[in-house]
């Protein structure tokens, strides 16, 4: 896979920088010694206050240095891409950042880790420093594991332990506090992919179709593969687990974390599927659903849960500094406001017409048949959704047909309209919305369908600004309409559509719709995914012969 890398051996120095650019009140540094030490720290330390550190290898962001600044952590040691950071890394960014009051080291419960970060600790303490460490193994995805590893459970602790320090509580009591809350986590991942490690050959190790349940942030297998289902299953089995190690009564906040390459439309699905399982009945707080802490590029997520106190609770709601955190919030109750009753879709009385009935099942059937055909083909010249567009539509109308006024033409087009502008979507939905509204009023003034389709068209042309010749649907539908007009019937016009369609697979360059921006090179010989929709409708229309 390819990725946006100047120099694999720079990946890490080079972003460090950017993270430090970027950083809120320009309030970040990096310790002397870049790039051999690779430490992110707060500019503005209290000495006096117990400095909270935490780190371990990239490819994790924004963990950990997206987190340094007030209200979290003082400084974080960062290694290579999921390789720990060296010894003298850490006793760096212990001697830069500790005073008297002491120290605080987080750690996730990783061999790398808990040695480099360990010795670290000896060191510092041999030369007097007040240095605590706790080790976060929040990972339940083997049972009785003994070193179930740390994973976003560990943001809980961050956010604890620079809670207290900001406040300026003792050494003893923010260590206090952070293992208390390190003892009541639980994470547990989900993803259908592993990630990529730039430089390195993918392992495709889940299998097409699967999903792999409780595998590690670094690409560590999980405990087993399952079939890759719908979200809402998918989220069930993962929330099922959890809940097992809740007790009773149990308070909880609740962090969705997206492990890198998950889309905010997945990751939104993702929370409403956590909504309605029995876990969310002890969710007081949510965090994200949010990239916290990542896998590269993993598709995937992992839930976490702390057991709330009064300390706790107080803790991971405070504000903090720096924006990569996300705020803990108490759900929302899910409402709907009313709308006005004249903004509703029109109801008409249902009437049956049986010819009318065949044209409608014919192109729904159709529409659903061909989705993936017209993906595939508008992927060539636009975003590949030209098939779901008209599916969505099409479906919709399928699960209406019996309550369609099918033998009142005016009302069904009006009708058509309205399910067409609510449930189709994209620019097409909309054309071909007006396209309806005004078949609808011309057949109601005279009942004559080819006039009522030429009104239809004229409307569309209108408020679309597309014409025959700029490469869309207009070039297929226009013949179409045209011929039928002319007196000729359906098999003529399938022919006129499909002349229509197959011209627009010989334009260089589009006027309107979803080609005007696109190269010539890409144009060529493939026809416009609208007009091929359109003369493919009339070809299975005409063989049809309602």
């Amino acid at each position: 896979m390819n990725h946006f890398i100047t120099e694999k051996s720079k990946l890490v120095e080079t972003a460090l920088v950017g993270v430090v650019t970027t950083a809120r009140g320009r309030n970040l540094a990096l310790l002397e010694g870049y790039p051999d030490i690779k430490v992110v720290v707060a500019k503005d330390v209290d000495k006096r206050k117990v400095a909270v550190i935490s780190g371990g290898g990239s490819g994790h962001e924004p963990a950990h240095a997206g987190f340094v600044g007030n209200g979290l952590l003082t400084a974080a040691v960062c290694g290579e891409v999921f390789a720990s950071p060296s010894v003298d890394a850490v006793f760096s960014a212990i001697t830069a950042v500790t005073g008297p009051a002491g120290c605080l080291l987080v750690v996730k419960n990783y061999t790398g880790d808990r040695l480099n970060f360990g010795l670290a600790a000896e060191r510092a303490r041999a030369l007097g420093y007040q240095v605590e460490t706790v080790v976060v193994s929040d990972d339940i995805a083997i049972p009785g594991s003994a070193q179930p590893r740390g994973l976003a459970g560990t943001l809980f602790v961050h956010k604890v332990a620079g809670h207290l320090s900001t406040r300026g509580a003792s050494l003893k009591a923010v260590a206090a506090a952070a293992r208390k809350a390190s003892s009541q986590l639980a994470t547990l991942g989900l993803a259908v992919d592993t990630c990529t490690i730039p430089g390195a050959q993918k392992t495709d190790r889940i299998k097409q179709g699967h999903a792999e349940l409780g595998l590690g942030i670094h690409g560590e297998p999980g405990i087993e593969l399952v079939e890759n289902r719908p979200i809402g299953e998918l989220v069930g089995t993962v929330s099922s687990h959890l809940a097992k190690g809740l007790p009773a009564d149990a308070r909880v906040a609740l962090l969705i974390n997206n492990l890198g390459g998950m889309t905010e439309l997945e990751m939104a699905s993702v929370t409403d599927a956590v909504v309605a399982t029995p876990l969310f009945e002890s969710v007081d707080y949510l965090i994200g659903p949010r990239r916290l802490m990542t896998s590269l590029d993993m598709k995937g997520f992992s839930l976490s849960y702390l057991v709330l106190d009064a300390e706790l609770e107080e803790a991971i709601t405070s504000d903090v500094e720096p924006l990569a955190w996300q705020a803990a919030i108490r759900p929302s109750i899910l409402e709907f406001l009313p709308i006005e009753s004249g903004s509703l879709a029109r109801t008409f009385e249902p009437s049956e017409n049986a010819a009318m009935r065949t044209i409608l099942s014919t192109a729904t059937a159709l529409f659903i048949e061909k989705e993936a055909f017209l993906n595939e083909l508008d992927s060539r010249v636009g975003d590949g959704d030209t098939g779901s567009t008209f599916a969505t539509a099409a479906r919709t109308i399928a699960g209406e047909l019996d309550g369609l006024p099918l033998d009142a033409g005016s009302n069904l087009c009006a009708r058509l309209s309205d399910i067409l502008s609510r449930n189709m979507g994209g620019s097409s939905g909309i054309l071909l919305a007006i396209f309806f509204a005004a078949a609808s009023d011309a057949y109601g003034q005279a009942s004559n369908w080819p006039k009522a389709l030429k009104a239809g068209l004229d409307k569309m042309k209108s408020y679309g600004g597309a014409n025959l010749g700029d490469r869309t649907m207009i070039d297929a539908l226009q013949l179409a309409i045209e011929s039928l007009v002319g007196g000729s019937n359906l098999q003529s016009a399938a022919l006129a559509a499909r002349h229509g369609a197959n011209l627009t697979g010989k334009m260089q360059s589009a006027k309107a719709g979803r080609s005007a921006h696109v190269a010539a090179r890409n144009l060529s010989g493939n026809v416009d995914p609208g007009a091929e929709a359109v003369a493919i409708l009339f070809e299975r229309l005409a063989s049809a012969k309602p």
